[in-house]
């Protein structure tokens, strides 16, 4: 066929239709000439950073928690490690079929973890996310088996806490808890982030900042799986500091085991620096409930339980203080010139003042001085001075004692008591002080309120001469011996401000009660060793609620005395003084006097039971 046949009309569409094609496809071509110019030589630096960070991973180095130590170096408080399981969410693509895959093989909470990822995955797509602490052997094991099934799943091994012997000193040692969204806002842990755990209470929030050390960080290389091929590089991560407590362990051991199946607190301390020795509340908790996960049940079980279990009854407990505030009222009535001890009263076994009739435990009969009736415990002789003194000199010695204000000990959460005057009564209750109320305040009852703590303070004055220590439980905080934070020296809080000879006095009766023949505290005798203290019985209800509980079998646990009892040993030269209340224990002298006894005999004998 020749060029003639061919229609000139449909040659020329054709030639402008080439041309047009030869346009298109040059015109693509440079597009993508272009783009790839544009990927390779403008941005050619930031899609190989991408690139890099695909293969190359950042990983945290938690530091291992600073342990905490007693004063003998016995640790309290390590860590152990713990496999947790963490997940990146922008490696998941189908966050259903994940969670509900990890829910068939470890039994993961779905909900839980679908909220957890919905609120810690806004803004951070790239930073893992704990859905499971502590992991078992076998659940690990699943996860490791079905790693290519789990897209964006990683394992991490951190130290977990470990309180090493579980309940014992819970409320010193305090707990951990996962840091709270306010918290993070505060600025107060600048390190930390959500999910991170944290001092709740006692040392371990006290010295939060000093226990937490600082992160390290690895870069590692990975797989397309996400595993790791090779370390690249690494930052050890540095421990935090060790703190040692003036606690004895196994002092400690002993009086919680002497508050076994009780309510109650018991304080010892050194009464020549004023480090505690043991502080113990009762009933306790178990701390690594916190630290591995404490559900919402049993939260609720903890906090709502009507044994307060988690109050530090030895710091926040208020108690009446009953006989053992018959101290007070002796040393400021001495001082302030109102008792001659040697000025013998008659004790009938009652009182009356108007139509009301004060009761004493038991009738004491005639010639009863200050040396018998702090011995014999007798009412009727301290209802006779403290109407002496009146309400508001009592007062105002029993807060120059330390009363009715916090000791200021180094960790926890004290309340402050309470030592009532006129004027208190008549700002919040809105009626005038009543005589009546003298009297019984002035063995210890109406409206004052001591703490453990306070008492056991007093006592540790009155026997090393008068000087108040401010309680402390840190002995120090550092990396080691020779690279000590903070170091702790003894801190004088005050005063008595009382005679020699007056301190003597009282100091002679109180070794009475526990030595003497008619002495409430005979109990708590020693053979070898001379022991001094004062019992205390304090009432919980009124005295016409009293009457009305005397005619049933057996009172109600909620209707009886509290039971106390302060001393020290050895009587001349104290090297441990302690207080004791039991909640509706029953008698200072009957039940709390034995369990002074026991602590005294093992602690300055070395005689430790078990």
């Amino acid at each position: 066929m020749r060029t003639s046949d061919f229609d000139p009309i449909s040659v020329e569409v054709f030639n402008k239709q080439l041309k047009k094609a030869t346009f298109l496809v040059l015109l693509v071509f440079g597009a993508l000439i272009l783009r790839l110019w544009f990927l390779q030589i403008v941005t050619g630096s930031l899609y190989r950073a991408k690139s890099q960070n695909n293969r190359i991973r950042l990983l945290e180095l938690p530091p291992n928690r600073g342990m905490i130590f007693d004063r003998n170096g016995d640790m309290l408080v390590g860590n152990r490690p713990s496999y947790d399981l963490f997940v990146i969410p922008e490696e998941v693509s189908d966050k259903a079929g994940l969670l509900g895959g990890l829910h068939r093989l470890i039994g993961l909470g779905q909900e839980q973890a679908v909220l957890k990822m919905n609120k810690m995955s806004l803004g951070y797509p790239f930073r893992p996310i704990c859905l499971k602490r502590d992991m078992s052997r076998d659940e690990l094991a699943i996860i490791e088996t079905h790693r290519f099934n789990l897209p964006g799943v990683m394992i991490k091994v951190k130290p977990q806490r470990h309180y090493v012997y579980g309940k014992l000193a819970c409320h010193l040692l305090g707990y951990l808890g996962e840091i709270s969204e306010k918290q993070l806002r505060g600025g107060r842990y600048p390190g930390n982030r959500p999910g991170d755990l944290i001092g709740k209470a006692g040392v371990e929030r006290k010295w939060e900042t000093s226990l937490d050390g600082i992160e390290g960080g690895e870069q590692v290389e990975v797989d397309a799986s996400g595993r790791k091929i090779r370390a690249i590089s690494i930052r050890p991560p540095i421990s935090g500091a060790e703190v040692f407590l003036t606690i004895d362990r196994r002092l400690q051991n002993l009086a919680e085991g002497a508050l076994k199946g009780k309510k109650g607190a018991i304080v010892a301390i050194d009464p020549r620096d004023g480090e505690v020795l043991a502080l113990a509340s009762s009933p306790g908790f178990d701390p690594n409930l916190f630290v591995e996960g404490i559900d919402k049940a049993t939260w609720r079980k903890i906090s709502s339980s009507k044994d307060f279990s988690l109050q530090d009854r030895a710091l926040a407990g208020q108690y009446p203080p009953g006989s053992v505030f018959k101290i007070v009222v002796a040393l400021a009535g001495l001082e302030d010139g109102i008792i001659d001890p040697d000025e013998e009263i008659v004790c009938n076994g009652f009182c009356s003042l108007g139509d009301r009739i004060y009761r004493c435990w038991t009738r004491h009969g005639p010639g009863v001085n200050l040396h018998r009736a702090l011995v014999e415990s007798c009412d009727v002789y301290f209802y006779e001075m403290g109407r002496r003194l009146g309400v508001d000199k009592i007062a105002r010695y029993a807060k120059r004692f330390g009363l009715g204000k916090r000791t200021g000990i180094d960790v926890g959460l004290e309340s402050p008591g309470l030592i009532p005057t006129r004027d208190w009564k008549l700002d919040k209750i809105g009626m005038r002080w009543q005589a009546g109320e003298t009297l019984s305040m002035s063995i210890g009852q109406s409206y004052v309120l001591v703490t453990p703590i306070q008492m056991c303070s007093l006592i540790a004055a009155v026997f090393n001469g008068g000087v108040l220590y401010r309680p402390q439980v840190t002995k120090w905080v550092g990396r080691s011996d020779t690279n000590i934070i903070h170091k702790f020296i003894p801190k004088v809080a005050g005063t008595l401000g009382i005679k020699k000879e007056y301190l003597e006095l009282v100091k002679n009766a109180l070794t009475g009660v526990v030595n003497e023949a008619k002495g409430t505290g005979w109990r708590a005798r020693l053979r070898h060793i001379k022991v001094a203290g004062k019992t205390g019985t304090a009432q919980v209800v009124t005295l016409k609620k009293r009457e009305e509980l005397e005619g049933r079998k057996e009172i109600p646990r909620e209707f009886r005395d509290h039971a106390w009892f302060v001393g020290t040993a050895p009587a001349k030269r104290p090297r441990i003084a302690l207080a004791i209340v039991l909640e509706h224990g029953g008698l200072g002298g009957r039940d709390a006097a034995p369990i002074a006894r026991k602590i005294f005999e093992a602690y300055l004998g070395d005689t430790w039971p078990g």
